[in-house]
């Protein structure tokens, strides 16, 4: 330790070793599992929902990397960043979002679920649904409105027409964007007045799946 540097050193075995274009490196799952040990609980799930999402990696294979080190001071730590990753989270905003939903003591919110009418129709893939509560929660960041040779405004467009779709049928839609989640409490409050909202109304019609 050092007033500009922390030096956390730890064992390895051999199979916990890689090779990426000539250079000897630990493995995705074994470095998943050192940053959820050494980084802050936020920290460590936006880089293990990275990983899981983009490396095929599980939650298991992290797990797994952590009891091969129980001994280490931050097993306990790791151990419960870890067992939040979730490999559905699709952006840092989804994943900062997730852990927002923890602190503030929200419920947990499934992760990109599939929600259909009572007919049986597609309605939409949400980023967060709180089926009990029939509210649907949006991360809204910019790439989100970035459509492959789309005009923005039609992309803002069919965005309404979705929300309209999913509004008809039940449920409460409510959206947050990055620079809100500077402010945590101001999203945790915008999400309970919508269950609150959701609470007063008709139960959401239709199906819905992970």
């Amino acid at each position: 330790r050092t007033p500009g540097r922390n030096l956390h050193a730890s064992p390895f075995a051999p199979d916990e070793v890689t090779e990426i274009d000539g250079a000897r490196v630990l493995t995705v799952a074994r470095t998943v599992a050192d940053l959820a040990r050494t980084l802050p609980f936020e920290q460590a799930v936006v880089a293990g929902d990275h990983a899981l999402h983009t490396c095929g990696i599980s939650v298991a294979d992290v797990t797994d990397a952590l009891a091969r080190n129980v001994r280490h001071p931050g097993h306990a730590k790791g151990l419960r960043a870890a067992q939040f990753m979730d490999g559905r989270s699709e952006s840092v905003g989804e994943s900062r979002s997730r852990v927002l939903f923890v602190r503030a003591g929200l419920p947990i919110p499934l992760t990109q679920a599939t929600v259909h009418d009572a007919r049986g129709r597609w309605l939409a893939r949400v980023d967060f649904l709180l089926p009990d509560h029939g509210v649907i929660g949006e991360f809204d960041g910019r790439v989100k409105y970035r459509g492959d040779d789309v005009a923005p405004e039609e992309t803002v467009w069919r965005e309404k027409q979705r929300e309209d779709r999913l509004r008809d049928a039940g449920w409460t839609v409510v959206r947050w964007v990055w620079d809100e989640l500077a402010v945590p409490l101001v999203v945790a409050d915008r999400i309970r007045e919508a269950i609150t909202r959701a609470a007063r109304g008709p139960r959401p019609t239709g199906t819905f799946r992970v």
